[in-house]
């Protein structure tokens, strides 16, 4: 237990994480000791962990070392495991840059969800390629109190319910999970965005995070918003062929997300470390054991 854990602190667009640099993969990150960093009275606080492993030392990333050197073990903040976290990407790659991993350029992030490729900017942004969306048939309808909506089931490696709404105050507090339904449409949960119009291809939106509650930014569920609008508007590349480029402004920000007419989807933001320590040996023998 003598043994101390660096960790970093990041964000993007104020959706944060609790970085924890782990090459070897010889920490084990049991869901309470993830649930006690991300406690934001008693802990560090963050809406999520990223655990940064090389992908030849994590069983779940090893098929991806060739592709991807880094893998992003991703973990929400009440210690489950997601498949994918568009703004935890772009921290994660924003860390690789400032701990000296890699340069201004392209890489690869080894991710549940693939492997994602990116691009770090040199006025800061950061560029992670999406993949694409998959959109399950099937109605969906998405609850708060007495008012319902139809929802857009979007899956962008992880699920995300869309519902276009008058207003975001009608998403309520968001501190619980919105009721979905039909239930089997999500047997694992589901991120919910509540969306409203701020002008051609602009929207702004907040979201329920799986695992999390409302964050102040959340890149999937950007995507999948940007996807449900083209939609909507009839703006779907592979119909139109051009490309369809949304505004996403979220509670921390804006996100730029680019659908071409392949599939691909690109999301362009900011990535911050704002801090970096030490956790204290006590704390850790008491809390995380």
């Amino acid at each position: 237990m003598s043994t101390p854990i660096a960790f970093l602190k990041g964000h993007g667009t104020e959706n944060d994480f609790v970085i924890i640099p782990d090459p070897e993969n010889a920490l084990d990150l049991s869901p309470a000791a993830v649930a006690s960093l991300c406690d934001r009275r008693a802990g560090i606080g963050g809406d999520g962990v990223l655990h940064v492993v090389r992908s030849a030392a994590h069983p779940e990333a090893r098929a991806m070392a060739g592709e991807a050197e880094w893998f992003m073990d991703y973990r929400n903040g009440d210690g489950s495991v997601a498949e994918m976290c568009g703004n935890g990407v772009r921290v994660f790659a924003r860390y690789l840059q400032h701990a000296g991993h890699v340069a201004e350029g392209d890489l690869a992030i080894a991710t549940r969800g693939g492997a994602k490729q990116v691009h770090l900017a040199k006025n800061g942004d950061v560029t992670v390629g999406m993949g694409r969306a998959r959109l399950p048939e099937g109605n969906v309808t998405v609850a708060v109190g007495e008012r319902t909506w139809p929802a857009r089931n979007v899956n962008m490696g992880n699920p995300h319910a869309v519902a276009f709404v008058a207003d975001l105050a009608h998403a309520g507090d968001l501190y619980s999970a919105p009721p979905v339904s039909p239930s089997t449409a999500y047997p694992d949960g589901v991120n919910v965005e509540f969306v409203v119009d701020r002008g051609p291809r602009h929207v702004a939106m907040r979201v329920h995070e799986r695992g999390s509650g409302e964050t102040r930014s959340c890149g999937t569920g950007a995507c999948a918003v940007a996807v449900a609008a083209a939609r909507r508007d009839g703006t779907d590349p592979a119909v139109t062929g051009t490309p369809a480029t949304y505004t996403v402004d979220v509670p921390g920000g804006r996100l730029v997300i680019t659908e071409r007419p392949d599939g691909e989807i690109e999301m362009t933001g900011p990535a911050v470390i704002v801090a970096e320590g030490v956790i204290d040996a006590d704390w850790r023998a008491r809390t995380l054991g």
